[in-house]
């Protein structure tokens, strides 16, 4: 799961051109929530299984992972470290499968994008690094013993694929609500685990991911104008017929 700059903020770019995450609030990726719900049925469903939530981000991504621990995940994995900054999506692949592999797992479920790069590669590149099969974009996901099941659907047709375990799932915004954290399921967060992982614990080299080690570059960045105002008609019994006239002027009827 992804921690994201507010999409209701003030978003910009610092100066180097990535997203500039102090000059706005961050939250848990609204995608990203539709992941953890799916994880937690799973779980309950199964009756022994455990939720570990992950994340990689600088310090204030804890918040989004306190935000996960409170809707009933188990415990929590935060990768930081200041030469992340910069990375890309295939940095950021190589660094979450690295952790997944040290922490270990029989699934992982993922959002189907993230609300701010809205790349929605990430869980395809996973699958690739951690050498398991995938299923992405569900709109419905299930485990029946060693298998894993799930709905895709499209614009024509709707698909039933399944996978065997361990793999790599991605679910849509069509899976299902995701629960509100309950008071006694903030409180309980607070007590739960959450283990923090750099590079060095991971074995990754600082030169393969960053600004240094990206396949992508933001060459420049202009400033979206500022929206001209509107125009205010005046009612006084031909209102009517002039938002008609402007609709017609505009070309929308």
């Amino acid at each position: 799961m992804k921690y994201v700059p507010d999409a209701t903020g003030d978003r910009r770019f610092a100066d180097d051109t990535t997203t500039d995450r102090e000059g706005v609030d961050g939250l848990l990726s609204e995608l990203d929530e539709y992941g953890v719900e799916q994880a937690l049925r799973i779980a309950e469903a199964s009756g022994d299984a455990e939720v570990t939530v992950l994340t990689v981000g600088p310090d204030d991504a804890k918040d989004a992972l306190r935000k996960a621990l409170s809707m009933g995940a188990d415990k929590a994995v935060h990768v930081n470290d200041d030469d992340i900054h910069g990375s890309d999506v295939i940095a950021t692949s190589a660094i979450v499968a690295k952790a997944l592999e040290q922490v270990g797992f029989d699934l992982v479920v993922c959002g189907m994008a993230s609300t701010d790069g809205t790349m929605g590669v990430l869980p395809a590149l996973l699958a690739e690094r951690l050498g398991v099969p995938q299923a992405t974009l569900l709109s419905e996901v299930s485990v029946e013993g060693t298998t894993v099941k799930g709905r895709r659907d499209g614009d024509a047709a709707s698909e039933q694929v399944e996978a065997q375990l361990p793999a790599v799932v991605s679910v849509t915004d069509q899976s299902g609500e995701a629960r509100y954290p309950s008071f006694k399921g903030i409180m309980a967060a607070k007590k739960k685990p959450v283990q923090s992982l750099d590079l060095d614990d991971l074995g990754i080299d600082a030169d393969a991911v960053g600004l240094a080690g990206a396949w992508t570059k933001v060459e420049t960045v202009t400033a979206r104008p500022p929206r001209s105002k509107g125009t205010i008609v005046t009612d006084e019994g031909e209102g009517g017929k002039q938002l008609a006239a402007f609709l017609a002027e505009q070309k929308f009827i």
